[in-house]
């Protein structure tokens, strides 16, 4: 039973931050009012950062001596670059440049 009502703890508490995280732009900014200019700056920012650290992140274990030498990531990284300032659409571009990657390690370089 004490694993049942850790296990039903934990569902709880992350549906409580998952919810918070969504109702709280409402709940301190509210509606109508223009956020601040951090905040602004913030969006700004944050969204290509956390891409090139995710990039980084993803070809950081890839060996270029050996192998494939790192050839479809670096396809699909372009891939993804040019559909992205192309269409401007990040599932497009996270999508197809998935899709790709699985071919490209599955049929082409295997």
């Amino acid at each position: 039973m004490s694993d049942f009502l850790t296990s039903m703890g934990i569902i709880l508490a992350m549906a409580g931050v998952t919810a918070f995280t969504r109702f709280a732009p409402f709940i301190f900014f509210g509606r109508g009012k223009e956020p601040a200019k951090w905040i602004k700056y913030l969006g700004r920012l944050l969204p290509p950062a956390l891409m090139s650290v995710l990039i980084i992140y993803c070809i950081s274990s890839v060996d270029f001596i050996g192998g494939s030498h790192g050839i479809p990531e670096l396809i699909c990284i372009a891939v993804a670059m040019g559909l992205h300032a192309w269409k401007g659409n990040v599932l497009l571009s996270i999508g197809v440049s998935t899709v790709l990657y699985m071919v490209l390690i599955q049929a082409v370089f295997v």
